[in-house]
């Protein structure tokens, strides 16, 4: 990124991912492994028995779907290594292995966008699904028409026909109005119903090409409404909303434009509407909780990992029809198998004992960041995901340098700045943030991103000074 002003849509050309593309820039996929850490429960030699997946049958068109669908947006990389911090390519002999694993074990729920992976997940996708039968595996895609000037009924149609082209296939199974509610009733009407794409996907559904129609939802909770209204004139066969155990009665205490998953999945109960369930990990924060409680997890279930708590969680409720998970490792797959093969429905007692693990995470005030790179590329370099996650995982793990007469400040204040460094190379710090907003409209968790930047960056100063550090998150700066 040698020209700091680079646009969205220029960074997509370069890299090739075609004329009509998301200008939000999903990135997505892993480009450095040694950055992607597995949590240690992963490491296990248990293989997952063939045969037992656990199905839901879809109320619409009666589809025998997967509980775990495999999200495509976190696809392994070709390491680089002669620029630290060039871009990898999909490494598609693996994709193509961690695909066939999957349906080997039941797995035929397959979702991607083409903003995922710089705009090559549905070329990937495509290219590992189509080596099996096409009625072996369900393919999920998205209408990804962020970029006002993709609003347009031609371009949003050249958008739908490209990912029929990448993915290798003349119909979708699930076709989703991508992360609806993300720029409110104006974005809304601009994307889909001004321009008609929305009567227009309904007759593609008439035709055979789409098989399913739904929507996924983000922030707004007006529209999320307002689509659950028309649902006698659309008849949504499927909804995408984010459910975890911390989401389910702290998502608007995390983020103030958040809405509960318990709001979300009750609404879709109420009218038979299936839901798909994204973020069962909150972007990896549930299978990387502080310490003291993943210890009490274990002694619960000390054959299990953590990240099975909420995997197990999201799968439970009556009228979910598949939880996705963007599954880059082998062993990340396997666990979930594990999880899946068959699932075992959290009890009325652990959903009590995952709800106090939430009370005590959102006591944490970390800062409520997925990792899902929506922020991304940044036009000045910036890793933003990466800045946030270290800061999160030190302040989960208590190892956040916070007093300077603490008798252990310098050590953590050594390990937290040597720990950014190896994290996060120094020109892509917080502190090369000049405020430029261009994050912010992106984030699906409506996180003031250069403004809790600026703190981190002013907390980061601080430490290197040794002086006290400051306490970031939720919006607030205090004393530590």
């Amino acid at each position: 990124m040698s020209d700091n002003n680079i646009s969205r849509r220029r960074f997509l050309k370069i890299l090739g991912a075609g004329g009509i593309t998301t200008a939000t820039a999903l990135t997505g996929c892993s480009t450095d492994k040694k950055k992607d850490s597995i949590n240690d429960d992963y490491h296990r030699n248990v293989e997952p028995p063939v045969g037992k997946m656990t199905y839901r049958t879809n109320s619409s068109t009666g589809d025998k779907v997967s509980i775990l669908g495999y999200g495509m947006m976190r696809l392994p990389t070709v390491d680089v290594k002669t620029a630290r911090e060039a871009e990898s390519d999909i490494d598609q002999e693996t994709v193509n292995r961690l695909v066939d694993y999957a349906i080997e074990h039941g797995v035929n729920y397959f979702d991607t966008s083409p903003a995922y992976c710089k705009g090559l997940s549905e070329r990937s996708t495509g290219t590992a699904l189509k080596r099996h039968p096409r009625k072996s595996y369900f393919i999920a895609t998205k209408l990804s028409n962020f970029s006002p000037d993709t609003w347009s009924r031609e371009a949003s149609i050249e958008m739908f026909r490209n990912s029929l082209k990448e993915l290798q296939t003349d119909y979708i199974d699930y076709y989703l109005l991508h992360g609806i509610g993300m720029g409110g009733m104006e974005a809304l009407h601009g994307r889909y119903i001004d321009n008609g794409m929305l009567d227009y996907l309904v007759e593609q559904r008439s035709a055979g090409h789409i098989r399913n129609l739904g929507f996924s939802y983000h922030g707004d909770v007006e529209v999320y409404d307002f689509l659950l209204s028309l649902h006698d004139k659309y008849r949504w066969d499927f909804v995408q909303i984010e459910l975890n155990y911390l989401d389910w009665d702290y998502a608007d205490e995390i983020n103030p434009r958040n809405t509960d998953a318990s709001y979300l999945y009750e609404e879709l109960r109420k009218r038979d509407i299936p839901a798909v369930i994204m973020e069962p990990l909150l972007g990896g924060r549930l299978a990387d909780v502080p310490q003291y409680l993943a210890a009490e997890m274990k002694r619960r279930a000390p054959e299990k990992s953590v990240a099975s708590w909420a995997f197990r969680y999201a799968g439970s409720p009556e009228g979910v029809l598949t939880v996705l998970s963007g599954m880059t490792y082998m062993e990340h797959l396997k666990d979930n198998l594990l999880t899946y093969c068959p699932l075992n429905p959290v009890s009325d007692e652990e959903k009590t004992f995952l709800h106090d693990i939430a009370g005590k995470i959102v006591g944490l005030e970390t800062i409520p960041c997925n990792d899902c790179k929506y922020c991304m590329p940044c036009p000045y370099g910036i890793n933003i995901p990466a800045i946030f996650t270290h800061y999160n995982k030190c302040k989960n793990e208590g190892t956040l340098p916070r007093n300077a007469k603490d008798a252990d400040y310098n050590r953590l204040r050594r390990e937290y700045l040597i720990g950014l460094d190896r994290s996060v190379p120094r020109l892509r710090q917080a502190d090369h943030c000049i405020g430029c907003g261009q994050c912010v409209s992106h984030c699906p968790q409506n996180i003031k991103i250069p403004h809790e930047l600026h703190k981190i960056s002013d907390y980061v100063e601080r430490l290197k000074r040794g002086k006290s550090g400051m306490v970031v998150g939720n919006g607030d700066t205090d004393k530590a």
